[in-house]
């Protein structure tokens, strides 16, 4: 029996039958992403709207008001790519014609200036986090250029016995159904790193230090094999730790800078080393940019 589509489905109504379709289809936290997005800044602007008469201007409209609102551009390029994806969608179960989101112009975001850590400002920091909690976590970005969720979720059975060389397979992800480890992004990021020998004794001591504070906690240990822990041997909630390196900056009196951008500094002594760019970028989990960073529902 052929399916009879509502045609008066309203812009709203539409989204949420989106929302349910891409769920389980895209990473928990890209969820609840879009969940925001659609709940937020569409649903109270459209949700009257027929999905037939959604026009290019609906959209347009939609965007300068967000943006007299004080929100950047860049986030509104967000929406515009979800809203795109999503209205895709509804081209493809036939319930529009074409797509209005096409004949939508977001804004151009401002980007913000690089932030580039040279070898002194990168061993100003490593020092700084000698013999602190954020010792291990600072070595491995820099060793490797991994990303905060990737350097939280990693685990000591993901780095071989000489401690030569990891395999980077998840990410530690704060969602509203609490801490989840997910498959890194892309496919590219599910990679490889070799071990840089100066990181050795970095691994060393965290591993040291985790097994004099197992001995001391006993029972109240949680075992999660996580290389950076929070203190009781739990994953470092991503939210936490953040805040946390702002405060060691400070402590250090080291400018700020954002953990991410150890991820530069990596990238960057890898290069004016000679290293080949294509060779840190596959280092680096470097994925193809494509013209929309929405997912494919």
């Amino acid at each position: 029996m052929e399916a009879v589509l509502d045609q008066s489905l309203d812009v709203g109504a539409y989204l949420g039958k989106w929302l349910d379709h891409v769920h389980g289809r895209v990473r928990q936290k890209t969820w609840q992403t879009y969940e925001s997005m659609i709940r937020t800044r569409v649903g109270p602007a459209f949700r009257q709207i027929p999905l037939a008469d959604l026009h290019a201007l609906h959209l347009q409209s939609l965007y300068a008001e967000l943006m007299k609102t004080g929100l950047s551009g860049g986030s509104v390029l967000n929406l515009h790519l979800v809203l795109t994806n999503s209205l895709s969608q509804a081209v493809r179960w036939g319930y529009i014609g074409a797509n209005p989101a096409d004949g939508a112009q977001p804004p151009r975001p401002n980007r913000k200036e690089l932030e580039v850590l040279d070898q002194a400002s990168t061993e100003a920091i490593l020092a700084a986090a000698m013999g602190t909690r954020m010792e291990a976590p600072v070595g491995i970005a820099i060793a490797t250029g991994m990303r905060r969720g990737e350097v939280l979720g990693l685990r000591w059975s993901d780095i071989d016995e000489q401690m030569s060389a990891t395999q980077v397979s998840r990410t530690l992800q704060n969602t509203t159904e609490g801490l989840v480890f997910e498959p890194p992004k892309t496919r590219r990021s599910r990679r490889k790193v070799v071990l840089p020998a100066f990181l050795k004794p970095y691994l060393r001591r965290q591993k040291a230090d985790q097994t004099r504070r197992r001995k001391k906690l006993g029972e109240a240990w949680v075992q999660t094999g996580v290389v950076v822990d929070f203190e009781d041997g739990s994953p470092w909630n991503p939210d936490s730790f953040s805040p946390a390196w702002s405060s060691f900056l400070k402590r250090a009196g080291l400018p700020h800078v954002r953990f991410h951008d150890l991820r530069h500094a990596h990238a960057t002594l890898m290069l004016s080393k000679g290293v080949h760019p294509k060779i840190v970028s596959e280092r680096l989990g470097y994925e193809r940019r494509s013209k929309t960073v929405a997912p494919a529902a």
